[in-house]
């Protein structure tokens, strides 16, 4: 362990939030390593709702094609009631429109998701090293000492940062000294059952509710024969462990007998923490997912949210290690922690609801696809910024149907993919800003791109049905700067130059390139 070469970033954990900054960071050209305890990628479906803000950011980082052919959309659920089964639709159907490409939550297992963004991990040349536990974190000034344990041995990876996404009993944070508050109810538990299906119908979501809350249900798993089983237990109740033992308990709640299961692939005990991290991190180390914010399972949220910690923090780590501002990474802990209160309070209700067998509680709508989720506000969307109609600082980008010169369409997202920031000036006199706007030579590179105005490096659009006008609420001259992450990073509907000058010095190198 004598002079071990020192690493970009050490990536702890394999699940999805740790996944998806590992791509993001191998993108950027950064010397990265991603590191799992486990022996083998996860196998069961847990976290099986992916959402269209989640979509989106998993187009972007190359994964997304692989999701969609591993899912399908949410089936609609069927209530038992004795013998009638009542239809009930969780989530409304929504088609794709120019500004949301993806607007229906995504029914995929959690196994699949992981094995997507492994194999993008892998088409960038790099592999997750499974079988590889921390056990001590040590750091200065200047680096982070990992104590690695593996089947060959003990090693000391040394890395400019670490990023722990290790989950809720998270290594990392706990080395951290960093608490966790919240909540673990031991007497709400839920036995979770991958488990190979016949005798029931596979166009449901089936539940079968109970007094007090104590209810059964079977999600179809797309592609397979599989349904997951979501078991409420009694407080006192041993969870069932054999295949057997497990369908009698089904049998005995739902009084369907022509229900068998044959292979079972997964199995978990599930209790409700509800918990957030004091701090995202401390000195050069940053936790994402569930090592920073746990949830109920209930509106699929946690996975969620955890891969957006990851998209936050991988473009910022990227600006610092090319020379921007090391005050950019504290933004990371501002903008994504309010956004994770925000999200345990509504999944925590939704959990509630379930208890109560309350309607409301099973349907899934705006809130939960977080599409409106904004960082408007905070350290880099200050409120006294200029808006448009439609959008603040900090919002999300929309998508837009574009036409470029030589009469191709083009979706806005495709010019917006990849780790860069994008500037898009609408009208001539934004236009002739843009041309003008100095970029720095280090770090997440600018791609221009004008509506309406010329273009010296070709990226000339058109938006000849106004999906763009409409989306972002311009009424006139506009220059925005869209972050690698796709949040408005600044608006500017006058002193174009100036202004967006001053705002990219927030989140870039300072040397600048001329224009």
């Amino acid at each position: 362990m004598n002079n071990p070469q020192v690493i970009d970033v050490l990536v702890v954990g394999a699940g999805p939030s740790g996944s998806a900054v590992a791509i993001d960071l191998v993108r950027r050209g950064l010397d990265v390593r991603i590191i799992d305890r486990s022996s083998h990628a996860f196998d069961g479906s847990r976290a099986k709702g992916i959402q269209p803000r989640s979509l989106e950011v998993l187009e972007d980082l190359g994964a997304l094609n692989d999701v969609l052919a591993g899912g399908s959309v949410y089936p609609k659920l069927g209530i038992h009631a004795g013998p009638f089964t009542v239809p009930w639709r969780m989530f409304t159907h929504r088609e794709a429109t120019p500004d949301v490409p993806h607007p229906n939550t995504w029914l995929i297992p959690q196994f699949r998701t992981d094995r997507a963004l492994h194999a993008r991990l892998g088409e960038l040349g790099h592999e997750v090293e499974f079988g590889r536990e921390l056990t001590e974190l040590t750091q200065d000034e200047d680096r982070v000492v990992a104590e690695v344990a593996g089947a060959d041995g003990a090693e000391e990876i040394v890395a400019r940062y670490v990023v722990g996404a290790d989950g809720g009993s998270s290594v990392v944070r706990r080395q951290l000294g960093i608490g966790f508050a919240g909540t673990t109810d031991e007497s709400d538990r839920m036995l979770l059952v991958d488990a190979s299906v016949s005798g029931l119908a596979r166009n449901r979501w089936h539940m079968w509710p109970g007094r007090g809350g104590k209810f059964i249900g079977a999600c179809p798993l797309p592609h397979s024969d599989m349904f997951q089983w979501m078991i409420r237990l009694r407080p006192d109740e041993e969870p069932p462990a054999k295949r057997d033992d497990i369908l009698r308990r089904i049998h005995a709640h739902t009084h369907n007998k022509r229900i068998q299961l044959h292979d079972i692939h997964w199995t978990s005990v599930f209790r409700p923490n509800i918990r957030l991290a004091k701090h995202y991190g401390r000195g050069r180390v940053f936790l994402v997912g569930d090592a920073a914010h746990v949830h109920t399972p209930a509106g699929a949220q946690g996975l969620n949210t955890g891969v957006q910690d990851g998209y936050n923090l991988g473009w910022k780590l990227g600006q610092v290690l090319a020379g921007a501002d090391a005050t950019l990474l504290d933004t990371y802990e501002a903008e994504r922690q309010p956004i994770a209160a925000g999200v345990l309070g509504l999944s925590t209700e939704k959990w509630g609801g379930i208890a109560k067998l309350d309607p409301s509680s099973m349907k899934r709508g705006k809130d939960e696809q977080q599409l409106a989720l904004t960082y408007y506000g905070g350290p880099l969307a200050p409120a006294d910024g200029m808006r448009t109609s439609t959008l603040h600082v900090g919002d999300r980008a929309p998508d837009a149907a574009l036409l470029r010169a030589d009469g191709t369409g083009s979706r806005l997202f495709d010019v917006c993919r990849g780790p860069h920031f994008t500037a898009l000036a609408y009208g001539a006199g934004a236009g002739r800003a843009l041309e003008q706007l100095a970029w720095p030579a280090a770090g997440a590179q600018l791609r221009r791109l004008a509506v309406g105005a010329t273009a010296d490096d070709g990226l000339a659009f058109s938006d000849p049905q106004n999906t763009l006008k409409r989306a972002y609420g311009l009424d006139g001259d506009t220059l925005l700067l869209i972050r690698p992450d796709g949040y408005i990073g600044h608006i500017a509907t006058r002193d174009f130059l100036t202004t967006t000058q001053s705002a990219a010095r927030a989140m870039t190198p300072q040397a600048l390139a001329p224009a």
